[in-house]
C-alpha cells in the first residue's frame, strides 16, 4: 500500500521538479560552504600575519583558528533559529536568506582592513563577520538536505539527498582551487597583501547566481502535505520544534550527534590543520592545496556512490565502514605527509576524503530519518550543528596543541580513531531507516507514543 507522502512525492509535478531542486540545493550549498571553507583556508594560510602580526607563527595561526572556530559556536544558534521557522513556514524561505546572510558576510571580509591599519578592530571585524557566516551556514545545510530529501522517494532518498552532501566539499574544491590558482600566478608577498581578498570578493556574483537558481523551486510537498494535515486536524504546527525535538527525539539527536563526531572531527584534520601540519614540512603552499583539490574532486564522486549504496544495504553498514576506515587511515594520513612527496600528499588526502565520504554520503537521509516532520528541520540542524561545536570548531585547534606539544602526529592520529570509534558506536546503534516513507516514520513514531500513554 503506498503513503500519502509516497504519492505526494511520487506525483507527476514532484518528479519533474526533483532534478530542479537537486540543483538548486547543490548550487546553493557549494556556494554557502565556499564562503564558509574559505575563510579555513585561509586562517591556516594567511591570516595569522594579516590579522594577527605581533605573534609567532604557530601562536598566530592559532588566533586564527580561534576566530575559525568562532564559526562553528553560531552554528547552533543558526541551526536553531533557521529550523524552528523553516518548521512553522517552510524550507525554502530560509534556505534564501541564508545565501544571503553568508554572502554578504564572506563579501565584507574581503574588504576588511589589516592589523597593520587599524590594529584590534581589524581581528574584531573579523570575528563579527566570522560570527555572521556561523549562523548562516547553521541554517543551510538542515534546509538544503530536507528538501531535496522531501522531494525524493523513500527507496532513493539516499541517493537524492547526498547531492546537497556534495555542495561541501565542492565548495571546499572551489575555494582551494581559486586560492590554488592565485598561489600559483602570485608571489607568497602578494598572495598575502592583497591576492586572498580576490575569493572573498568572488563571492557576490556566486551568491547571486546561487539565489537566482533558487528562486525557482517550490516548498517541500512533504512539509506541505503536514501543514495541510495540520489544518485539517485543526492542529497548530508545533509552537518551538527545538523543545519538541529535545522533549520528544532525545535518542534520535544523541544518535545524530554520536554519527557527526567522528566524521566531523576527520575532516577537519584532513582539509584545515593538514595545511598548517605540511607547511611545518616544508611543503609548499601550491602542492598541499593541490592534493587538497584532487581529494576533494574524489569526495565529490564517491558521495552519491555511497549514498546510492546507502539504499541498497543500509545506512548502518556503509556508514560504519567510513567510521572503522578513517579510524585506522589517520596514522597513515601522517605518515605520507611526512614522506614530502607529491604521490604521498595526493593519496593521502584522496583517501581520507574518500573515506570521509563513505560517512557523508548516507548522512542526510540517515539523520534525516530519525525525526518526524513536524519538527524534522529543527532535529536535523541541531543534531548536525551542534556537534560541530565541540567537534569541527575545536578539531584544529586541538590538533595544533597536539603537535606543538609533542612534535608528532600520532596523537593527532590517536584523537582521529577515538572520535571515529565513538561515531561507529551511533552507526551501529542507530534503527535501519533505509526505504521508509517519512509518513511512515511518521505514524510509526506517533503509535510508539500511544502506546506509552
Amino acid at each position: 500500500m503506498t503513503s500519502t507522502s509516497e504519492s505526494v512525492t511520487e506525483s507527476g509535478a514532484a518528479r519533474n521538479s526533483l532534478p530542479r531542486v537537486v540543483l538548486a540545493s547543490l548550487v546553493g550549498t557549494t556556494i554557502e560552504w565556499y564562503d564558509f571553507f574559505l575563510y579555513g583556508t585561509a586562517a591556516a594560510l594567511v591570516f595569522n600575519t594579516v590579522f594577527f602580526p605581533d605573534s609567532d607563527p604557530l601562536v598566530g595561526t592559532a588566533l586564527a583558528f580561534g576566530t575559525y572556530a568562532l564559526g562553528f559556536i553560531a552554528r547552533p544558534i543558526g541551526g536553531l533559529v533557521f529550523g524552528h521557522f523553516g518548521d512553522r513556514i517552510g524550507r525554502k524561505k530560509l534556505l534564501m536568506t541564508s545565501l544571503i546572510m553568508m554572502g554578504v558576510a564572506t563579501f565584507c571580509i574581503g574588504l576588511l582592513p589589516t592589523y597593520a591599519q587599524v590594529g584590534v578592530w581589524a581581528p574584531l571585524m573579523l570575528v563579527g563577520l566570522r560570527l555572521i557566516q556561523g549562523f548562516a551556514v547553521g541554517g543551510e545545510w538542515g534546509g538544503a538536505v530536507l528538501l531535496v530529501a522531501e522531494y525524493g522517494t523513500p527507496r532513493r532518498r539516499g541517493f537524492w539527498a547526498s547531492w546537497p552532501q556534495v555542495g561541501v566539499p565542492a565548495g571546499n574544491l572551489l575555494a582551494a582551487a581559486v586560492l590554488a590558482i592565485l598561489a600559483a600566478v602570485q608571489s607568497d608577498e602578494a598572495f598575502a597583501s592583497w591576492g586572498w581578498r580576490i575569493p572573498f570578493l568572488l563571492s557576490a556574483v556566486l551568491v547571486a547566481l546561487g539565489y537566482w537558481i533558487r528562486q525557482s523551486v517550490d516548498e517541500s510537498p512533504v512539509f506541505r502535505e503536514a501543514q495541510r494535515k495540520a489544518a485539517e486536524t485543526k492542529q497548530e504546527m508545533r509552537h518551538i520544534p527545538g523543545v519538541e525535538v529535545v522533549r520528544r527525539h532525545p535518542r534520535g539527536l544523541l544518535i545524530g550527534m554520536g554519527l557527526r563526531t567522528g566524521e566531523n572531527i576527520a575532516y577537519y584534520v584532513i582539509t584545515a590543520f593538514s595545511l598548517t601540519y605540511a607547511k611545518t614540512g616544508g611543503v609548499s603552499n601550491s602542492l598541499i592545496l593541490n592534493a587538497l583539490l584532487v581529494g576533494a574532486a574524489a569526495e565529490c564522486a564517491v558521495i552519491p556512490l555511497f549514498a546510492a549504496l546507502s539504499d541498497r544495504i543500509g545506512r548502518r553498514p556503509v556508514y560504519a565502514v567510513g567510521a572503522a576506515g578513517m579510524a585506522i587511515w589517520g596514522f597513515a594520513f601522517f605518515r605520507l605527509l611526512d614522506g614530502g612527496t607529491t604521490v604521498n600528499i595526493v593519496i593521502a588526502m584522496v583517501v581520507g576524503l574518500v573515506l570521509h565520504g563513505a560517512m557523508y554520503g548516507p548522512q542526510a537521509a540517515f539523520i534525516s530519518e530519525l525525526f518526524t516532520t513536524p519538527v524534522r528541520y529543527s532535529g536535523v540542524s541541531i543534531a548536525y550543528q551542534l556537534t560541530s561545536i565541540f567537534a569541527g570548531s575545536l578539531a584544529p585547534i586541538i590538533a595544533l596543541e597536539l603537535f606543538r606539544r609533542s612534535g608528532s602526529a600520532t596523537p593527532i592520529a590517536i584523537y582521529v580513531l577515538v572520535t571515529c570509534l565513538i561515531t561507529l558506536v551511533a552507526a551501529l546503534a542507530a534503527r535501519e531507516t533505509k526505504g521508509q516513507a517519512f509518513e511512515d516514520i511518521d505514524a510509526e513514531y506517533e503509535a510508539k507514543v500511544e502506546a506509552r500513554r
